[in-house]
């Protein structure tokens, strides 16, 4: 199943990827082996992830939660699903 995940880089700032193997690319950014975004800033933390049924949820999640704001985002971390408008009622409670 594909996941959306996002992680919290040694400077504080977040980073939304996808994946079907979410151990596998977790091992991955922190072997510097990851998006040269996180390349750039290790260590780098997971702080939250949500399975999706097809890659093109999460996919489509994945680019939307990249356009959020902090504050948006960490609605999402902090699981507050109901302050954020458009995210489905069958992906509250999950993470």
């Amino acid at each position: 199943m594909p996941f959306v995940y996002m992680l919290q880089c040694a400077d504080g700032t977040y980073y939304t990827g996808s994946t079907f193997d979410l151990e596998r690319r977790l091992a991955q950014h922190q072997a510097g082996e990851g998006a040269q975004y996180t390349r750039e800033r290790l260590p780098v933390e997971l702080i939250w992830c949500s399975e999706f049924e097809r890659i093109s949820d999460a996919f489509g999640w994945e680019k939307r939660i990249q356009g959020w704001s902090r504050a948006k985002k960490q609605l999402l971390i902090d699981g507050r699903y109901d302050e954020l408008p458009g995210w489905s009622v069958r992906h509250r409670g999950r993470s």
